[in-house]
């Protein structure tokens, strides 16, 4: 199964050569037998099912109330937004049940 991982908007960074990347790169080019060898690379990488279930829940188009959105926002500019730590301690309580593997 190939997964891709998508950068969230983030700009891609270019990879990083080594010494030993050049030095291959010189050898594949100097002989054109090499250079079909070494370009053929067989790298995977497996999710666990909590990976996999956590790109699918973060990739779904869930609806956005924006009422509340809104009624947030002027809150926020008008500096009376409340923050309940008890309800945000209690999600963080579950959810590290939830990655734990416990509920």
């Amino acid at each position: 199964m190939n997964t891709t991982i998508s950068s969230n908007g983030l700009p891609q960074l270019p990879l990083a050569t080594t010494t030993a990347d050049n030095s291959a790169a010189q050898t594949a080019a100097a002989t054109p037998s090499a250079s079909s060898s070494a370009a053929q690379t067989d790298d995977r990488v497996n999710l666990t099912d909590s990976a996999r279930a956590l790109q699918e829940a973060s990739s779904a188009n869930a609806p956005v109330d924006t009422q509340k959105v809104e009624q947030i926002k002027q809150q926020l500019a008008a500096g009376t937004y409340k923050v309940n730590a008890n309800a945000i301690a209690n999600s963080l309580v579950s959810l590290e049940g939830q990655i734990g593997g416990s509920k």
